[in-house]
């Protein structure tokens, strides 16, 4: 079997991010063999010059038209340049990824303001998703970031995330201790 030719097949059919695991599956083989063949397909792509490349987002997978290609996909398609993202928004996405799952009530704490609008949001853009549901009082929600997120900021994995600057972490540490 050409299990690149079935990867791109697979892949474009999907048109969002598959799960590596499950592709495997799909292919009968395990997952460090479509890895490797996923690596082989992302490195063909980029010597031929063609328009694909294949996002890595943590454990899945997705492919997607190069960047330098928007204009001419946003002339032809009528696709929509997605709005930029308010400072308020930023700021919250900031404090998801970095300590993820939170609760709204994490994200109030951390910036000192009401934040449902802009956790809201996030969720109707996808950048952030309901996780699940604290087993405290109130039972409050907890949120993280989706696969979205990677994509919309290039990254492959939350470790791609830059270091905090020290001051920061030293605070944020400090806090935790006083909460603990």
């Amino acid at each position: 079997m050409n299990y690149q030719a079935a990867i791109e097949a697979i892949l474009f059919v999907s048109g969002t991010p598959l799960e590596v695991e499950r592709l495997a599956a799909g292919l009968g083989i395990d997952t460090a063999a479509a890895r490797e063949q996923l690596l082989l397909y992302s490195q063909k792509l980029e010597e031929e010059d063609r328009g694909l490349r294949l996002l890595f987002l943590d454990d899945m997978v997705q492919l997607s038209a190069k960047p330098q290609f928007e204009p001419q996909i946003i002339t032809v398609t009528d696709l929509k340049h997605a709005s930029p993202l308010s400072g308020a928004a930023m700021e919250v996405l900031a404090i998801i990824a970095y300590n993820q799952p939170v609760t709204k009530g994490f994200i109030e704490q951390v910036r000192g303001v009401e934040s449902g609008n802009v956790v809201n949001n996030l969720v109707e853009k996808g950048l952030i998703e309901e996780h699940e549901r604290l087993m405290v009082p109130g039972r409050p929600l907890t949120y993280r970031t989706t696969a979205n997120f990677l994509r919309a900021f290039g990254l492959s994995s939350l470790a791609d995330l830059p270091p905090l600057p020290a001051n920061l972490a030293e605070q944020a540490e400090g806090e935790e201790t006083e909460e603990g």
